[in-house]
């Protein structure tokens, strides 16, 4: 079992997982059990419907998966990391973000990257942004979905439900966007410049490596 998660891992950064895989793993009983453990017995019915979403679906168009995983997270609980996690900036790997029923902007964004490509998705055609959500006066993480290289973006948001072109979001501001691999300083809402690995965000490092039921952390609060 120690070496499932991680397994799961290198294939999702791959962009090469089958969809059973990670839905026959969150129906484990000794995931389940693990979950319930830290978060209590609700943890394993959203361990179980996200499982259900998961699964294999015939014909399901990149849209669908689009809405379907957005709609998923953004049912869960928006909480700031101090409240939460104790910690000033804690990037929640996916396990702990369902398990917790909640978290801040980066959770949700990790979480449905993670999904989609799971889901089978391209991994090409997806990546987080780090964006200033001008309301807010504050940085905000999101996720952009480009069907071809050339096309704009559509985003994935928890401030708004809807899925919208990154024309219309002009209440965002790109900063850097990043993939498994690779970190974008933002020049516009479509181009960025090539900047490195994204292994250059200490956040994003730190979460890989906690991609496991051993690191299933517990958070302060109960949402």
């Amino acid at each position: 079992m120690r070496s499932l998660p991680l397994a799961l891992l290198c294939l999702l950064l791959a962009g090469t997982a089958q969809a059973s895989r990670m839905s026959d793993y969150l129906a484990q009983p000794a995931l389940q059990q693990k979950m319930e453990e830290v978060y209590g017995k609700g943890s394993v019915q959203r361990a179980k419907a996200l499982a259900q979403l998961m699964a294999p679906r015939a014909g399901t168009s990149d849209q669908q998966k689009l809405s379907l995983v957005n709609n998923y997270f953004n049912n869960l609980t928006y909480s700031e990391d101090p409240k939460l996690w104790g910690e000033q900036d804690y990037w929640a790997n996916p396990l702990e973000f369902i398990g917790a029923r909640g978290g801040d902007c980066e959770d949700y964004s990790i979480a449905k990257y993670y999904t989609l490509m799971e889901l089978g998705v391209d991994e090409k055609k997806l990546r987080m942004a780090y964006v200033k959500a001008l309301a807010y006066n504050q940085f905000h993480m999101v996720v952009l979905y480009f069907a071809t290289s050339k096309s704009e973006p559509l985003v994935l948001d928890n401030i708004k439900a809807t899925i919208q072109p990154g024309s219309k979001r002009t209440d965002l501001l790109p900063v850097y966007s990043f993939d498994a691999k690779s970190l974008w300083i933002m020049k516009s809402r479509r181009e960025g410049t090539l900047a490195g690995s994204a292994d250059r965000l200490a956040q994003w490092k730190s979460m890989q490596t906690r991609f496991s039921t051993e690191h299933l952390r517990s958070p302060r609060r109960a949402l």
